[in-house]
Parts: C-alpha cells; sequence; structure tokens
C-alpha cells in the first residue's frame, strides 16, 4: 500500500499534529520543521540518533521551545499525528512508515513541501556520479549570464526557508538523490530541465534491488510533459530506454553516436549549432568534461548564450570535498575528494592523476556495492592504497583474489586494514615520495567512522595541518 502523500494546498497546517521523522544533520530536516513552525503546526521530532549525535542541529532549534522531542529511541509506532514529515533517507521499509501507511497518516518530506510552493522553473540533475559538480556549473554558468539562480538540494542546501523569495522567471537548480526523486514520485513531480549523468548501481542498502534504484532515478523524466526537456548521457545503454515526453538532448564522449554536446580531450562541441566551446576547466579529469557537457547542455536548453556558457565554466572553481586541492607539503600535493561515495567516482578520480604517481587512501562503511573495479583500478593505477572502515576488509580480500588470477596486476602497495582513519593516513604519508599525490577518494560512503563526508573531509585536512614543519 503506498504512502498517501500531503499536497500543501489542500491542508491548513495551523494546529495540526506534525511528526518529523529523522532530523538529520544537514539542514533539510532543520528547514522542514522551521516551515511547520511558521504556518503554526504542533511538532514532534522522532530520530533513532540521540541528543548528542543531533547536537549541532538541535541548537538550531533553540529558539522553538514548544516542539516534542523523541531521541534515542526505536519506536514502534508513530505517536498520533496529522502528518509524517520524512527524512528522505528513511527506507521505504522502515516499520514507522509501514506504520503511516496502515493509518493512512499523509507523507511529505522537506523537497516535497518546497516543490510544491516553489514559483521558478526547475533544472534537477540527477546520476549516480557527478551530480553536484553538474549542478553547480550549472548554477555557475546561469550566474555569469545574469539570469537569477538559486542553487539547494541535495547538494547539502535546502531552499525552503527562501522559497518565497523564488520568482517564476528565476532558474532553480537542484541535485536529486534517489531517496529525494522516490519522495517527488509521491506527488507526480519532475524537473522542467532533467539531466542524468550516469547510471550505476548505488545504495543498494537502501533500494535493495537496482530496479528500485533505477525506478527511484527514472522519477527526474517519469511526470515530464511536452514542453520539458531531458538530458541524457549518450555514452551509457542503460539511459536510452528510460522513458520521458520531454524533449531530449544528449552528450557524450562517442562520436559515432552523435551526442548534442560532444566531449573530447581538446574541446566541448554543441554540434546542431556547429559552434565550438573550448572552456579552460579548472577541475581535473574526463569525467568533469563530462560534468560540464552535461551543464552546458542543459544550459543550452534554458537558452543561455555560448558565451555566458564558457565563461560560466571557466569560473568554477570546483566544490569543497570533490578533488579539492586542500594544500602542499615536502613537494607532495593533497587532495580532498571525500565526497567520493561510489567506486565509479573514486576511479574516476584516481584517472584524472594518470600522469601522477597516487597514494589514495581508499574505503569506508559499506552500502553493498560492487567493488572489484575499484580495486583493479587502484592496484593498477596507484603507486600504494591504504584500506580503511568496514570495506577495507572486504578490498583487501577483493584485490589479492584479483592478484592470484591475474598475473598482469601491478605490484602496487596495499595496506592491510587500518583501524583507524589517522593510522590510514600515517601509513599513506609513510609510501610517499615528492612528487606524489595523496588523494581522499574512498569510494565508499563515511558513515563507519564519520558522521558525514564532510567530517570525513575535513579531518583529512585537518592532519595535513599537523604535518611536522
Amino acid at each position: 500500500m503506498p504512502t498517501k502523500p500531503l499536497l500543501i494546498h489542500e491542508i491548513d497546517l495551523k494546529g495540526k499534529q506534525a511528526t518529523v521523522f529523522g532530523l538529520g544533520r544537514f539542514g533539510g530536516g532543520i528547514a522542514a520543521v522551521e516551515y511547520l513552525a511558521r504556518m503554526g503546526a504542533c511538532i514532534t521530532i522522532v530520530d533513532a540518533k540521540n541528543e548528542d549525535a543531533l547536537s549541532e542541529s538541535l541548537k538550531q532549534l533553540n529558539s522553538y521551545p514548544d516542539i516534542t522531542y523523541e531521541l534515542g529511541s526505536s519506536l514502534t509506532e508513530l505517536p498520533a499525528t496529522d502528518l509524517l514529515v520524512l527524512n528522505p533517507a528513511i527506507p521505504p521499509a522502515h516499520p514507522l512508515l509501514k506504520n503511516a501507511q496502515e493509518r493512512q497518516i499523509p507523507v511529505t518530506s522537506e523537497i516535497e513541501l518546497f516543490w510544491q510552493i516553489n514559483r521558478g522553473r526547475v533544472i534537477g540533475v540527477t546520476g549516480s556520479n557527478g551530480k553536484s559538480t553538474t549542478a553547480a556549473m550549472i548554477h555557475s554558468i546561469l550566474e555569469v549570464s545574469g539570469t537569477r539562480c538559486w542553487l539547494g538540494g541535495n547538494i547539502g542546501v535546502s531552499l525552503l526557508p527562501v522559497v518565497d523569495q523564488i520568482q517564476p522567471d528565476d532558474w532553480v537548480v537542484l541535485e536529486l538523490s534517489s531517496f529525494q526523486l522516490e519522495a517527488l514520485n509521491r506527488i507526480q513531480a519532475s524537473p522542467h530541465v532533467g539531466v542524468v549523468t550516469n547510471f550505476s548501481p548505488n545504495h543498494l542498502d537502501w533500494h535493495q534491488t537496482v530496479e528500485h534504484y533505477r525506478q527511484s532515478k527514472q522519477t527526474i523524466f517519469r511526470w515530464q510533459a511536452e514542453p520539458d526537456f531531458a538530458i541524457i548521457n549518450a555514452d551509457e545503454p542503460d539511459l536510452q530506454s528510460w522513458k520521458t515526453r520531454g524533449n531530449v538532448s544528449t552528450f557524450g564522449a562517442i562520436s559515432r553516436l552523435q551526442p548534442d554536446v560532444l566531449v573530447d580531450h581538446a574541446a566541448f562541441i554543441i554540434s546542431e549549432q556547429k559552434n565550438e566551446i573550448q572552456p579552460q576547466l579548472k577541475v581535473p579529469g574526463m569525467h568533469n568534461r563530462m560534468n560540464a557537457a552535461a551543464a552546458i547542455a542543459a544550459c543550452d536548453c534554458a537558452e543561455i548564450d555560448e558565451e555566458s556558457i564558457q565563461k560560466g565554466l571557466e569560473a568554477f572553481q570546483g566544490l569543497p570535498y570533490r578533488l579539492q586541492f586542500v594544500g602542499e607539503y615536502q613537494n607532495l600535493r593533497f587532495y580532498n575528494d571525500s565526497l567520493a561515495t561510489t567506486p565509479e567516482s573514486a576511479i574516476c578520480a584516481i584517472e584524472a592523476f594518470a600522469d601522477c604517481p597516487v597514494i589514495l587512501l581508499a574505503g569506508g562503511s559499506d552500502k553493498k556495492a560492487d567493488l572489484t573495479e575499484f580495486a583493479k583500478v587502484f592496484l593498477k593505477q596507484t603507486k600504494a592504497t591504504a584500506l580503511m572502515g568496514e570495506t577495507g576488509p572486504v578490498l583487501s580480500s577483493i584485490a589479492r583474489d584479483l592478484k592470484s588470477h591475474a598475473s598482469k596486476v601491478s605490484s602496487a602497495l596495499m595496506s592491510p586494514p587500518h583501524q583507524s582513519f589517522e593510522d590510514a593516513f600515517d601509513w599513506a604519508f609513510q609510501q610517499s615520495e615528492p612528487g606524489d599525490v595523496i588523494l581522499l577518494s574512498p569510494g565508499c560512503a563515511s558513515y563507519d567512522w564519520f558522521s558525514s563526508f564532510v567530517e570525513r573531509g575535513n579531518r583529512f585536512s585537518e592532519l595535513i595541518q599537523q604535518l611536522p614543519d
């Protein structure tokens, strides 16, 4: 039985009992609580994490003394409530969500609330990898063009607090995770311009099956109408069967497929216009050229001029925690790619430094992704790899098996699984020589040792600062 969506125009929230399930630490839960408070709802917050784990979020709610909290407990039944505001990371099979279904309690989320109130035109970006960078590139282009624009969503910024400031002619760029798209499917919502950077299995600990993950992602096109646009990576066969009623535009690096935006190592070409765009990107790697190609295709659909597209891409400095250069020490360069939480994104990071000896920090919490290809790449293309986290033993086992069955696997050094991030960093540093790159690109999520990829990335930067003078 599907959950009953909350359609915000059909309900007056004043005096209603609203339960926020999963406050979280990234702002979406805070924004939802603040919105409900402004609407006059009576709020209960339920979260399995305790007060200490949520301390930063709770500080931001100090000005709302009437909130009721149920923290650090595993409830089996929701309190009496008129609606449930769900953190998108809550899995569909969670007992409290099933309880809401049985009781026909309307369900919504921060992204659904925003979507139903927002008056701006939406460019939505999803994909297994590259969606944060692509969304930020699009936003950079729009800013340079002089277009009034906003950036939010899964990139870590809720736009719900500023939704009243967004005008109908504004562009809203949203990074959309599979969790958020699953939520938007409840209200049959797809963006005016939808972008899919790529597709590979991810978050199977949440979705359980690749097909459910794919169906969630396909929401980005599912509810589009004829005036809308669907931007697809032409290089990826899986994406070619995704359905949309919108106008399809493509980008890719395989010239025989004739994408609308063709990527090579020298230039981006908008084929249909026979014009060449050759931005000098500040972010390394072929994968970032592909991200830029997706951004070009989206901004072409938004009727942004070519000069602004080129200048906007050249102005883009990169995102924190995404192949971010964070320091140099004794002729070693350190790059913070903590946001690389999938094996595919970590592979892209390794390949971005094809001309440099790379010492990699790899591993983290286990999302049940297949790590075989990741292990193949770091064995062949790194000088040394420090293994860490829950997947450290998994990667070690896969790598040993690869070495025993393939005579051509390189002799790259590989550490035993480390018991702490500090130990992994120290081992990586001990293997280094002047001219090397030390790269944090774990290929896995952070939740075994850290609260988030942000905390993991910050710890990496701290350890660099603590190296002896």
